[in-house]
């Protein structure tokens, strides 16, 4: 079996550097390892030219010429060769027995068509700790529970994974491409989501495992999309992207069930009505009144978008080709 490992990169050298020196000490080493650089990422190529950091890995080199993270991830699925594709980030460090453990699940379940684990996060010079049992599950209201980074336990089927740490079987993703239909000119929140959702519809087996693990140190995103000050347009992309997700994939009675709960209930990162109304008592009332106007914005976008291209949210999982 072979394994290759995909890492998109864009600006973060310090971090890719880490990243490159963890997949040269796996217990299993890797067949082959893409880095998929942005088109005038010329501090990037530069490092990859640097004997000291690529010496002994099976390194390959592919050009995205597009901006965001959905044209390097299918740049790099391009460029693949391998029976199993593990992604992973510039700004995370694969454990020693990540490869082994991700060749192992895929030998020991034909029906395994993609694997995820645990994201150990690393800010402010400590490790966030904590403990969930509930990892990776969409609800029927759309509700999303991540909790990727805190999955504790023994390895379970899953709906999502995330694009920290996930490996899928070449088989699985022959016709699945990353939604090029997706916002947003860096990170494209939630092109991790729609991908593993196409997988899981099509068929394949999801399955969550913490002992399948990376470090994660967060690193700054070169786009709109701050990971501690988003702008209001990143904002309404991120719910653009989720409520085009929703609808292609979900059912249409959980479509409905999922527009209005998102309506009127919402989450604190996409606010409904219940949150504008606390807002107008609060004192930090008019940024969350502009965040929710934004998501409001961006869901409305993606649901006319869906109608004027015929799309009807099938949830057929065939997935979008680039």
């Amino acid at each position: 079996m072979k394994i290759s490992v995909l890492v998109p990169t864009y600006r973060r050298t310090e971090r890719l550097i880490g990243c490159l020196r963890a997949l040269k000490t796996q217990e299993r080493v890797c067949d082959e390892v893409i880095v998929v650089v942005r088109s005038g990422d010329d501090a990037t190529l530069v490092c990859l030219e640097d004997q000291r950091v690529v010496e002994g890995l099976p390194l390959k080199i592919a050009m995205s010429d597009a901006p965001g993270q959905v044209a390097a991830l299918n740049r790099g699925l391009d460029a693949v060769s391998g029976d199993i594709i593990a992604i992973t980030d510039d700004d995370a460090a694969p454990r020693s027995d990540w490869v082994r453990r991700i060749e192992a699940a895929f030998e020991a379940d034909p029906r395994l068509g993609a694997l995820g684990g645990r994201d150990w996060v690393h800010q402010q010079g400590g490790v966030l700790y904590g403990s969930r049992g509930l990892v990776g599950k969409l609800t029927p209201s759309g509700k999303i529970i991540g909790n990727h980074h805190l999955g504790v336990g023994e390895a379970r089927e899953v709906d999502l994974l995330k694009g920290a740490n996930m490996s899928y079987r070449h088989d699985a993703i022959r016709h699945i491409r990353f939604d090029a239909r997706l916002r947003g000119t860096g990170a494209q929140v939630h092109n991790d989501m729609a991908f593993s959702l196409s997988v899981k519809n099509a068929g394949w087996k999801l399955v969550y495992d913490p002992r399948v693990a990376v470090d994660h140190f967060p690193a700054e995103r070169f786009d709109d999309d701050g990971r501690d000050a988003q702008t209001m347009t990143a904002v309404r992309n991120a719910a653009y992207n989720l409520h085009l997700i929703l609808r292609d994939h979900l059912p249409p009675l959980h479509r409905e069930v999922a527009w209005w709960w998102y309506a009127l209930i919402g989450t604190r990162v996409y606010p409904g009505a219940v949150h504008a109304l606390f807002a107008l008592t609060s004192t930090k009332g008019r940024k969350r009144l502009a965040r929710w106007r934004a998501v409001r914005k961006g869901a409305r976008e993606a649901r006319r978008a869906l109608a004027q291209s015929g799309g009807t949210g099938a949830g057929t999982g065939k997935g979008v080709h680039a």
